[in-house]
């Protein structure tokens, strides 16, 4: 018997084998969906460099929602584009702000859709930066009061998901502190814990308009070759409050998003962000990748690194494609 053959190739022989014996799957309840609401009316623009991903107004974003809502999406994560920034961020917290007027918008034309929002002040300050600045330093303490304003107004929308990824110092029991303060218990807070000073964010920040004035981010987003420091991170984020924690990105940081599963017993999101989603994108447009074979490996990459949610500019496409077979 010791010089039988071990045949793993067995299970592998027929389609449907191979489908009872695989050991990851990718479903549409584990994908979120990205998007991005701007001022102005029947807007629906594609963003430059993100084929397939559009700006939509407010009158159009609730439309989005319930589109993708009938391909079994869950949930969607929001960002906005102001009209206005400055040094302050005022457009981050006011009740007519993008964010707050897409949230009762999606809210309205898809009650079932779980919305999420994204609390930062990039988008909002005139410097680029996800914080308050003084004399070309970002301020940690002072930044707290206005993200948690941020969160607390999102909140008062109807968000039901608040999701900080500005990787202040204390910025999650800020937030909770102040949610709870206004009888908002019951809105959970999915935290940016793990956020690394990436290169593969530039798109992103091109359809925001977000990209720092001056310097980088790279005093308050963690370096890249650091891998203890993620779980330092986490533990305070979940000491703080935070329901879900987050590793971003994604594909680059596999390991990390296996440590931290591993680490801690709480729902684990991941981000596949802008220009990790761009590079498929050049590659298919570019005839060299087959598009939906490298979206679902990296999808499935992702969730077998350990990932309960993944955060995807694939997302309408996986569910698409998982409509289809």
């Amino acid at each position: 018997m010791n010089n039988v053959i071990k045949r793993p190739r067995r299970l592998r022989d027929h389609e449907n084998l191979r489908a009872l014996v695989q050991e990851t799957r990718v479903s549409t309840a584990d994908l979120i969906q990205p998007l991005f609401a701007v001022h102005g009316q029947d807007i629906k623009r594609e963003i430059p460099g993100m084929p397939g991903q559009y700006h939509f107004s407010v009158d159009r974003i609730g439309a989005e929602a319930k589109e993708l809502e009938a391909l079994g999406i869950k949930a969607v994560l929001l960002f906005g584009l102001p009209e206005i920034k400055d040094a302050a961020a005022s457009q981050a917290f006011a009740e007519e702000g993008i964010v707050q007027q897409a949230v009762r918008a999606i809210r309205k034309e898809a009650p079932h859709m779980l919305v999420m929002t994204d609390v930062c002040l990039c988008q909002y300050t005139d410097h680029g930066h996800c914080g308050m600045v003084e004399e070309g330093r970002i301020l940690n303490d002072v930044s707290l009061s206005v993200l948690a304003k941020t969160a607390l107004s999102h909140a008062r929308a109807g968000a039901h998901v608040v999701a900080p990824s500005d990787m202040m110092d204390g910025r999650v029991a800020a937030i909770r502190e102040t949610l709870d303060a206004h009888d908002f218990q019951h809105v959970s807070i999915m935290s940016y814990s793990v956020k690394y000073a990436s290169a593969f964010y530039n798109p992103f920040r091109n359809a925001v308009a977000s990209a720092p004035q001056f310097g980088d981010r790279k005093t308050y987003q963690m370096d890249p070759a650091n891998r203890q420091e993620a779980l330092r991170e986490s533990a305070l984020d979940i000491e703080e409050g935070a329901d879900i924690l987050m590793v971003k990105p994604a594909l680059s940081y596999l390991d990390i998003i296996r440590d931290v599963k591993n680490h801690f017993s709480m729902p684990l999101g991941a981000y596949h962000v802008s220009g990790e989603y761009a590079m498929v994108k050049a590659a298919v447009a570019a005839g060299l990748l087959d598009n939906d074979k490298v979206m679902v490996e990296i999808l499935t990459s992702i969730k077998r690194a350990g990932a309960d949610l993944i955060l995807t500019y694939f997302a309408r496409e996986m569910a698409q494609y998982l409509k289809r077979e």
